[in-house]
C-alpha cells in the first residue's frame, strides 16, 4: 500500500493538518473527528515517525527560512520573529536562501533534516517541490509573503497596495509612466502587486506605462532607471516596485539633470527609514513587518502546540505621503 502522509490523511478527513497532527500527539480533537482520522490511520497502516517526534518536542528550535539578509523589511520581520520566540525559550535558526529557489528548497530539507520544532518560510514562490517537502514531515511550517492554499500563510495585501499606487499617481495628472518591477518568479511582488499599479492606472485612463524589470538590488535599479529614460524621454513618473529600487531611480534622475519631483516623480513601496532622509522625501506604502514577524512566530508556536491557525492571514498597508511626487 503506498506511503501516506500527515497532508493525506488531513485531506481525506476533511480537517487540517495542525488537527491531525495535534490527535497524534494526543491533543484534544473532537469525538468524530478523532474517529475518522483513526479510521484512516488503520487502513493506511500509518505510523508517525516516533523518533523525529521525540527530537522536535526537544529540540526548542525553530529554522527561519528568509530570500534575503540586507533587506530592510527582512530585517524588521526577523527582528519581531526572534524576539516573539526569545521571550518563550525558543531558539531561531536563520536561512538565507539569495532569492534562489534551489537553495530555499536545500535550506528547507535541511531544517527538516535538523529536527526543529517548526519552520517559517518566507519564500520568493511555492513550487510543487515545496510542497512535496512539507507533505513529507510532521513539522509545522507556515509561509509569509506567498500566497499558499495548502499550508497555512501571511500574506501582505500585495494587489490593493499597488491598486492604490496607480490611483495615486493617476489622480495626480501622470500620464507617461516608467514602471520599475521584479520578475514574476516573486509572485507577490513581480504579479500581484503588478497588476494592482496597472489596474490602478487603468482606472485613470493611463495607457502610456513603459516597465523595466530589475533585481531588488541599488545598482540594477540604476540600470532600469537609464533604459526607461533612454527610450523614453517623456516619462513623468516612475513606480519603484520597492524604495530601494527608487533610491536607484534618484541616483540616476540627479546624475542626469532631471529634478524630483518638478520633472519626474517618483513614488515606491516599504516606507524605509531612509526613504524619509533623502531629499525630496520619498512618497511610499509600507507594510507591518513588525507585524508579520509576530503574527508568524505566534502562529508557527500555535501550530507546534496543536491549535488551530487561519489558512490564510493578510497584513494591511499605511501609505505615506512626502515631497516627491507633484500634481501635473
Amino acid at each position: 500500500m503506498a506511503k501516506i502522509t500527515i497532508d493525506d490523511i488531513a485531506k481525506k478527513v476533511n480537517v487540517s493538518k495542525s488537527t491531525v497532527s495535534r490527535y497524534l500527539n494526543g491533543g484534544s480533537v473532537k469525538a468524530s473527528t478523532r474517529e475518522k482520522i483513526q479510521e484512516i490511520v488503520d487502513q493506511y497502516d500509518y505510523h508517525p515517525n516516533a523518533f523525529a517526534r521525540l527530537n522536535a518536542k526537544q529540540s526548542r528550535m525553530i529554522g527561519v527560512i528568509l530570500p534575503t539578509l540586507n533587506s530592510k523589511v527582512t530585517s524588521r520581520v526577523i527582528t519581531s520573529i526572534d524576539r516573539y520566540l526569545r521571550d518563550r525559550d525558543y531558539v531561531t535558526i536563520i536561512r538565507n536562501s539569495d532569492h534562489d529557489i534551489a537553495l530555499e528548497l536545500e535550506n528547507l530539507s535541511r531544517l527538516i533534516n535538523l529536527g526543529v520544532d517548526g519552520i517559517v518560510l518566507s519564500s520568493i514562490s511555492i513550487t510543487e517541490e515545496h510542497h512535496k517537502l512539507i507533505n513529507s514531515t510532521n513539522i509545522p511550517v507556515i509561509i509569509l509573503a506567498q500566497e499558499d492554499d495548502q499550508v497555512p500563510c501571511i500574506v501582505n495585501d500585495e494587489y490593493n497596495a499597488g491598486k492604490f499606487i496607480g490611483e495615486y499617481i493617476g489622480k495626480k495628472g501622470h500620464k507617461k509612466i516608467g514602471f520599475i518591477t521584479v520578475d514574476e518568479n516573486d509572485r507577490a511582488v513581480g504579479v500581484l502587486r503588478k497588476q494592482g499599479v496597472l489596474d490602478g492606472l487603468e482606472k485613470y485612463s493611463v495607457d502610456s506605462i513603459n516597465i523595466e524589470y530589475s533585481d531588488f538590488s541599488f545598482v540594477d535599479a540604476q540600470n532600469a532607471t537609464w533604459k526607461l529614460l533612454t527610450e523614453h524621454n517623456d516619462i513623468d513618473a516612475i513606480i519603484c516596485a520597492t524604495d530601494r529600487l527608487a533610491f536607484g531611480a534618484y541616483r540616476v534622475l540627479r546624475k542626469n539633470g532631471y529634478h524630483i519631483p518638478l520633472d519626474v516623480s517618483v513614488i515606491g513601496f516599504g516606507g524605509y527609514e531612509e526613504s524619509e532622509l533623502i531629499v525630496p522625501e520619498l512618497t511610499t506604502l509600507m507594510f507591518d513587518s513588525y507585524e508579520m514577524g509576530e503574527l508568524a512566530a505566534q502562529t508557527i508556536t500555535d501550530m507546534i502546540e496543536g491549535r488551530e491557525v487561519k489558512q490564510k492571514q493578510i497584513i494591511h498597508y499605511s501609505f505615506i505621503e512626502r515631497r516627491s511626487v507633484s500634481k501635473r
